[in-house]
C-alpha cells in the first residue's frame, strides 16, 4: 500500500478540483465491488461534499445504496490498465477483486485495505482517497444518477500530495483524466499566474 497522511478534510477538496478519474469502492453484505468513475467533482469544503454518477445498473450502485458509503479512490497513470478494466467490465459478472485487482495487470496495485470510517475499501496503489457517506437525494439519484456524499476521512500518498497541492514525482505517479475508447491524458505540471 502506498503511504498515507491525512488530509485536513476542508481541504479535502483539493484532492478532486483537477478532475482526475476515480476507482468508486463499495462494500455490503460481505460482498464488494470497484468501478471507475469519469464524472465526478468536489462540491463543499466543510463538511467537504463530493458527487459522482453511478449507474442504475451496476453492482457498485446496490452496494452504495445498501451500505450508504462508498470510496473514491484517485488512481495513478501506472494503474490506467486497472482503471480500464474495472471500468468496462461488470462487478455483476466477475469478483474484480480475485480477477482483475489480483491479474497480474501492470502497476494493479494488487489489492485493496480497510478504510478507517467506512466499510468500503482503500485500493492499493492510488494517489488519494476520500472514504464518503452518502447524502441520501432519490430524486436525483433515481433522475441522473447522481450521488453526493459527505467526505468523513481523506487521505493522500505524501509522495505526490502535501500542503494542499499535487506533486508528481515521475510520469507514472501522476493523476489519470478517461477521455473515451481506452484513452485517457496524464495530469499535467502545475503552474502559477
Amino acid at each position: 500500500m502506498s503511504q498515507r497522511v491525512a488530509v485536513p478534510l476542508p481541504k479535502a477538496y483539493l484532492l478532486l478540483n483537477h478532475g482526475p478519474t476515480v476507482l468508486v469502492s463499495s462494500a455490503h453484505g460481505g460482498r464488494r465491488n470497484v468501478m471507475a468513475a469519469a464524472w465526478n467533482m468536489a462540491l463543499d469544503f466543510d463538511p467537504p461534499k463530493v458527487a459522482v454518477v453511478i449507474d442504475k445498473a451496476t453492482l457498485t450502485r446496490e452496494l452504495v445504496e445498501a451500505a450508504g458509503e462508498f470510496v473514491l479512490n484517485v488512481p495513478s497513470r501506472e494503474q490506467a490498465a486497472l482503471t480500464l478494466a474495472v471500468g468496462t467490465q461488470s462487478g455483476r459478472e466477475i469478483d474484480k477483486f480475485s480477477k482483475v485487482m489480483r491479474s497480474g495487470i501492470p502497476g494493479d496495485g494488487a489489492g485493496a485495505t480497510a478504510a478507517s470510517m467506512v466499510g468500503a475499501p482503500l485500493i492499493e496503489g492510488c494517489l488519494a482517497w476520500l472514504e464518503c457517506r452518502v447524502i441520501p437525494e432519490p430524486p436525483i439519484q433515481q433522475s441522473y444518477d447522481l450521488f453526493l456524499g459527505e467526505v468523513v476521512a481523506a487521505w493522500a500518498d505524501p509522495a505526490v500530495f502535501s500542503n494542499g497541492r499535487w506533486h508528481f514525482p515521475d510520469q507514472q505517479r501522476r493523476s489519470i483524466h478517461y477521455q473515451a475508447g481506452g484513452s485517457f491524458f496524464a495530469t499535467g505540471d502545475a503552474f502559477e499566474v
